[in-house]
């Protein structure tokens, strides 16, 4: 119609209001007088299309007037189309276009966002946020003096750097975090134990134990900084259609550029297209479904319980130590505070959760020192073979992990998996994050993995705008898939591989694991490469 040429230029100033499908009525007298003002105006051999052109423009300015929109400049593409119901009343009906729309505003979905609003190449792209979470509208207040909260994330040096990238670790330094360069981990046969320390990789610190509210809130806080199209839908995915070259080919050409988009179905009524759909919506990915993306995986039998617990003093040093049911991790929060992650079968993991405070802290205790076995003891001897190539830390010695004083948060668990979907990307659709893995949680890398998602996606997608490539074809996001699946299965791997070896009381396989914590304890290039390779480096340790 000669009409939609202005609508498309016009549109973009209005924001999408919440009410998107309520009907917009406009008087019938209305706009006959401005058809007849117009009609009088025309030469009067004009034809009758160019009249009928002209009453369904007033229908539309008419109908335009009587929505409340804000004005603003990060509001997405918009075509308004009319449908005239009856006689007496016009149906306005929006199509919200956008570059991209990322399902899920997590951690992860927010970092993507962050991450294509700092790129130059990236930047200019309309992106779409879909998640109910009323905080991304609304951000809760935070003080740094509050308790800490038990779901806490422990980052690498390569997902900080990511963070400082993209502007969001200066949010991060504001609220409460941790930064620490040692670690130990043993086992409770007590025959070897392994000491880190940063130094010993020529690094600062080895990692940071931050609370996830604190990750989210400091990438949204970076997001709003950003000069970017950005929308924020507060809403769920109810469904999604991707095209098909049939629909595509038998679509009219005034539709055929929506036809070869993504839509999106919102559960608030809302309909949303896009080129690219990112799907980081968890590990029960809706997108992932909808896309019919299959996974592979196991459950692992076992529960997590996590918990804030204190000290009377500082801890500076993240423990580790594998007990027959499972690891138990001592992370420090900052101040006298630590997070516990203890794995435990789901009976006992119920069964901590209700236990009193006084009988959980000595279980603790008892289960990060001598419980179910000796502590380990130095071996200088040992080291003697490995001379010149030893690292500083072998002769620290094995230290004794603070105790637990007081619990203070309440005691979460639970379920722990392993999955892995068989592909990453689809027609219009990427996977990212939990959606596309999830992992043991005993290395504390699963967002971590997430992160590194981010860190090349952004970069595949800034690749094809750079060339003037569709960000949804599947050739283009197929150079994100073959990258990151090598990374996370080589990880997954090595950690179901651990999960795997310390789930067996096999005397042999005790002495075998051992032999392992020492050889690692001691050899300078093993130990240089393993640190290099938990910190975010992707060089596996023994390829290296």
């Amino acid at each position: 119609m000669p009409y939609m040429g202005l609508l498309r230029n016009v549109s973009p100033i209005f924001r999408p209001i919440k009410e998107t499908r309520t009907p917009a009525t406009v008087r019938k007298k209305d706009q006959q007088a401005l058809f007849h003002s117009f009609a009088r105006s025309l030469n009067t051999r004009g034809d009758m299309s160019r009249l009928i052109a002209t009453r369904r423009l007033s229908s539309t300015i008419f109908a335009s007037k009587q929505a409340t929109r804000k004005f603003c400049n990060d509001a997405p593409t918009k075509l308004v189309f009319n449908k005239e119901l009856d006689d007496n009343e016009v149906f306005i009906n929006e199509v919200l276009q956008h570059d991209i729309a990322i399902v899920g505003g997590g951690m992860v979905g927010m970092a993507l966002a962050c991450s294509l609003a700092s790129m130059p190449l990236t930047k200019h792209l309309s992106i779409a946020i879909i998640d109910s979470n009323p905080a991304l509208t609304n951000m809760p207040s935070m003080n740094k003096d509050d308790l800490p909260d038990p779901r806490v994330s422990t980052v690498t040096p390569a997902t900080i750097n990511l963070f400082k990238g993209i502007g969001a670790w200066e949010f991060v330094e504001q609220h409460r975090h941790a930064y620490f360069d040692r670690m130990q981990v043993w086992d409770y046969t007590g025959f070897g134990y392994t000491r880190y320390n940063a130094r010993d990789a020529d690094k600062d610190f080895l990692g940071c134990v931050v609370e996830n509210k604190v990750l989210h809130r400091s990438l949204l806080s970076c997001l709003q900084n950003k000069d970017m199209k950005k929308t924020i839908y507060p809403a769920r995915l109810s469904s999604m259609s991707l095209p098909t070259r049939s629909s595509v080919s038998t679509t009219n050409s005034s539709s055929k550029s929506l036809a070869n988009l993504a839509k999106l179905e919102l559960t608030d009524g809302t309909n949303v297209y896009a080129k690219l759909v990112v799907g980081a919506d968890g590990s029960k990915s809706r997108v992932r479904e909808l896309a019919g993306i299959k996974t592979t995986g196991w459950n692992y039998s076992q529960s997590a319980v996590i918990c804030t617990i204190e000290h009377q003093s500082t801890n500076t040093c993240a423990y580790q130590r594998f007990l027959p049911s499972g690891p138990i991790a001592l992370l420090p929060i900052g101040n006298n505070y630590s997070n516990i992650v203890w794995t435990m079968s789901p009976k006992d993991a119920q069964n901590h959760k209700i236990m009193n405070q006084h009988d959980f802290i000595k279980s603790i205790n008892h289960a990060l020192d001598s419980g179910h076995g000796p502590r380990p003891e130095s071996r200088d001897v040992i080291a003697s073979f490995f001379k010149p190539n030893v690292t500083a830390s072998v002769h620290e010695g094995f230290e004794i992990p603070p105790k637990v004083v007081g619990v203070v948060s309440e005691r979460m668990a639970f379920p722990l998996s392993l999955m892995h979907a068989n592909a990453y990307v689809a027609k219009r659709v990427v996977l990212v994050g939990d959606a596309a893995h999830t992992v043991h949680p005993l290395a504390g890398q699963g967002v971590n993995m997430g992160y590194g998602d981010v860190d090349v996606l952004s970069n595949v997608i800034g690749d094809g705008v750079a060339v003037g490539s569709d960000i949804g074809e599947v050739t283009l996001l197929k150079k994100y898939e073959t990258e990151r699946k090598t990374a996370n299965i080589a990880m997954m791997a090595i950690l179901d591989g651990f999960q795997k070896a310390y789930s067996v009381d096999f005397g042999p396989l005790n002495i075998l694991r051992a032999a392992a914590f020492n050889g690692a304890n001691v050899f300078a290039p093993l130990k240089r490469n393993i640190i290099s390779y938990a910190s975010g480096e992707r060089r596996l340790p023994f390829l290296s």
